[in-house]
């Protein structure tokens, strides 16, 4: 948020929703620095059979997907959000609930790869929002 700004609860929904795609298009084509930035320190990813714990550990994650080439720059991969409902839980709290769908080859032959639901917690923290905990149902 920009210094001096005043908070409403429009302008949260709106940082929220953009804080949703931009860890999207982050995974997809970002700097991991950048990525990891959106999260807070005590950040939980709950993917199934993946859960990671704090930034460090989800920093190993993307590194992996980007080392496998699943996701981040020059993968083709593109994570696409959808039905995104924001719930202002308190004044620093808010939940988020979003479909995803990702999608795999999107420069040669766009394949879906899986989809899913999105159950985020977030957390206004030092001036911004932030993902404090995502829970990933796939299907």
């Amino acid at each position: 948020m920009k210094p001096g700004a005043k908070r409403s609860a429009e302008s949260d929904e709106l940082a929220i929703r953009n804080l949703v795609a931009k860890i999207a298009h982050a995974a997809d084509h970002g700097e991991i620095d950048e990525y990891i930035e959106l999260f807070t320190e005590d950040a939980t990813w709950e993917m199934p059979d993946a859960p990671r714990r704090g930034r460090a550990e989800i920093r190993a994650g993307a590194e992996e997907r980007r080392r496998t080439g699943l996701t981040g720059p020059g993968s083709a991969s593109r994570h696409v959000i959808a039905t995104l409902a924001v719930d202002l839980a308190g004044e620093d709290d808010a939940v988020a609930d979003s479909y995803f769908i990702f999608f795999r080859q999107t420069a040669t032959n766009p394949t879906i790869f899986n989809m899913g639901h999105y159950h985020d917690d977030l957390r206004f923290v030092d001036g911004d929002w932030r993902l404090a905990r995502r829970q990933i149902t796939i299907g």
